[in-house]
């Protein structure tokens, strides 16, 4: 018989401040995703805490007094991680741990620590490492308070190297050798991409857990990992898809996210460069999510960050299935009406009338809702960036619809 496996997670809290630039509203909205992120990872939140401040105390991150509290809080209910929202500069997490006993991560921290259990290939795994050990360089000293101790010397006359400094030439070297490798591997995969010759290459990019890898499946035919956890996708999967006799290549890429860490828009720079190289963009686009205008907010962003944002898009709308509205009473004359009501039909409108008809698409790829005009519109991309790149093959690739007749017609005669 076979055992349940049993999970353990580990007890969290996770802290979050409100300033002048971010709201209490979006504090919330942070503090969700960062709850999934820390499930994702393996943990369970016991509590959030929160504070308005106009600025993060240069020192402990939070005043003092909630400090103690959160202190307080971690020794009776038997908190071992305390997670924060934003990134602590490593005197700041120093300071937190002489007072709080536990754990001390910040999101970035957390986001190393998702992609460094999901990273699969030797690949995936390097730039992980290479993130991490950049993040971690300038946190050596907040880590092990033995390293402060000098060697060498009796007495500690002599001139002597001290543990920490001793720690930070091995990371610095461990940098400098991974940067080394990830060099050779880029070479690899440049050359990799040049021998996939002069066929269109399109990319699926998009905010992280939109449903990019199950679309993948459902166009490739394809067995990509796919989980309702962030980050399922590390390693850049490339097919070769095929729709109406029509090659070309589909990569499905890395999740983006807010307050995405720069040491991994680094790391990760052959990844992107999938992205960078592809002739068409697919941004898929969770329409169920309430978030899902700041997450395209944040997806343009990253794009133009790695020079990616000229490039020609459709935007994909997915898990139309999934998508609910608020609604208000016909006698509620008190409720104002905001985005969050709106119904699909009036969303669609909104961003046809901003993108065009033809670079907005709206669908469900888990069960394969308005798929033949995704598949349409995507061909007919394609086709246009082939005839273009290829005049002479123009008599291949009729337009979709002639393809659908002339493939009735094969299927009549036979």
């Amino acid at each position: 018989m076979l055992e349940k496996e049993v999970i353990n997670f580990e007890r969290t809290a996770i802290v979050g401040i409100v300033t002048q630039n971010q709201s209490e509203e979006k504090l919330n909205e942070y503090l969700d995703e960062l709850e999934f992120l820390t499930f994702t990872a393996g943990g369970e939140v016991i509590k959030r805490f929160s504070q308005k401040m106009e600025r993060p105390n240069p020192k402990t991150f939070m005043g003092t007094g909630k400090i103690e509290e959160i202190n307080l809080f971690v020794k009776e209910n038997d908190i071992s991680t305390l997670i924060f929202d934003d990134e602590l500069s490593p005197s700041q997490q120093k300071n937190i741990s002489k007072i709080i006993d536990c754990k001390i991560l910040d999101r970035t921290n957390l986001i190393l620590d998702i992609f460094a259990q999901r990273a699969e290939s030797s690949y995936a795994r390097t730039q992980v490492e290479l993130a991490q050990c950049i993040y971690l360089l300038p946190r050596l000293s907040g880590l092990w308070t033995h390293l402060e101790r000098q060697k060498g010397g009796i007495g500690m006359r002599g001139p002597g190297e001290t543990e920490i400094e001793t720690d930070r030439r091995i990371v610095r070297d461990r940098i400098s050798l991974l940067k080394e490798k990830i060099k050779t591997i880029d070479k690899q995969m440049g050359v990799q991409r040049s021998n996939r010759g002069a066929m269109v290459r399109v990319a699926l990019v998009g905010y992280t857990n939109v449903g990019k890898s199950t679309l993948m499946n459902a166009i490739g035919k394809s067995d990509v990992f796919v989980e309702n956890k962030l980050f399922a996708t590390l390693d850049t999967t490339v097919r070769k898809v095929v729709i109406k006799n029509l090659p070309f290549l589909l990569s499905d890429t890395v999740g983006f996210i807010r307050k995405l860490p720069t040491q991994l828009v680094d790391s990760f720079k052959s990844t992107l460069d999938e992205v960078r190289e592809a002739d068409l963009l697919l941004h898929i686009v969770d329409i169920s999510h309430p978030d899902f205008e700041d997450h395209i907010e944040s997806v343009n962003q990253t794009l133009q960050d790695i020079k990616a944002h000229e490039k020609p898009v459709i935007m994909v709308f997915n898990k139309i299935d999934a998508y609910k509205h608020l609604t208000i009473d016909e006698d509620d004359l008190m409720t104002e009406k905001t985005p969050r009501h709106y119904t699909l039909d009036e969303w669609k409108a909104t961003w046809m009338h901003r993108l065009g008809e033809d670079n907005a698409l709206f669908i469900s790829a888990s069960n394969k809702e308005n798929f033949e005009e995704f598949r349409e519109r995507v061909y007919e991309a394609v086709r246009q960036i082939h005839i273009t790149r290829f005049p002479y093959n123009k008599f291949l690739y009729p337009d979709y619809k002639d393809a659908i007749e002339k493939e009735e017609q094969e299927q009549d005669e036979e």
